[in-house]
């Protein structure tokens, strides 16, 4: 029983370089994704809220869209299909971060419109009586509270988004599981490599979470949200 775990021990530390570049190609991934869905989620949430009509059907329309399709789906529609039909020759890394910031918007504009609403009616009158236009309205006083009150939800999407990388796999992204079933598939060690790269995705999950947690304590808004004393708070 030692024989084949100091093995698969000298094997890790061998591998361990390649499998860093993976960690680093993973969580690349995962702040280019969330990034793309903050900046289309957050204006989709304002076109919800403030929009017209129109612009409140298509961005249902579009939430319905990429919240109905697995993430599985979308890469594929997209890597051999949407980009190849508009002649567009991109990398998988740059589908897959394409692919997971637009299905992370459809997410993050109902974080956003949530948050949004919350905000009380009488601000935006108030800010308007003070001659603001509405769009200074938004800008000045409601966004920078709607961001605010976002956070704790938002925050949720990091191991959300971590978790989707993995999916990425299918279309060749050179991330974390990929480069583990590459070593997997070069030494015919299994267990250990695979229980050695959840570990790092569990590792991850939680520095990444802890991080948001002390931003969400740093930027939160006196009476907004769980209180000290509360029971339900983390």
């Amino acid at each position: 029983m030692l024989e084949p775990a100091m093995d698969a021990i000298a094997i890790l530390i061998d591998w361990f370089p390649y499998l860093l570049s993976g960690i680093a190609f993973t969580l690349a991934l995962v702040l280019a994704s969330l990034g793309l869905g903050v900046l289309f989620g957050l204006p989709m949430a304002l076109g919800q809220v403030y929009g017209t009509r129109i612009v409140r059907f298509l961005v249902a329309v579009y939430v319905w869209f990429f919240r109905g399709l697995p993430v599985l789906v979308l890469l594929f529609l997209f890597y051999f299909g949407i980009f190849p039909a508009l002649n567009l020759d991109l990398p998988a890394f740059v589908v897959a971060i394409v692919v997971l910031g637009l299905r992370g918007a459809a997410y993050q504009s109902q974080i956003f419109r949530g948050a949004i609403q919350s905000i009380s009616e009488g601000q935006m009158i108030a800010a308007r009586s003070l001659g603001m236009s509405r769009m200074q309205g938004i800008r000045t006083i409601i966004l920078p509270q709607a961001v605010r009150i976002a956070l704790p939800g938002w925050s949720n999407e990091y191991p959300n988004v971590l978790t989707d990388t993995a999916v990425c796999y299918a279309i060749g992204v050179m991330e974390l599981l990929t480069r583990t079933s590459q070593i997997v598939s070069q030494t015919y060690v299994t267990m250990p490599i695979y229980l050695a790269a959840a570990g790092i995705y569990i590792l991850m999950n939680y520095s990444g979470m802890k991080a948001l947690h002390i931003l969400e304590n740093r930027v939160a808004i006196p009476g907004f949200g769980p209180q000290k004393g509360d029971t339900h708070a983390r």
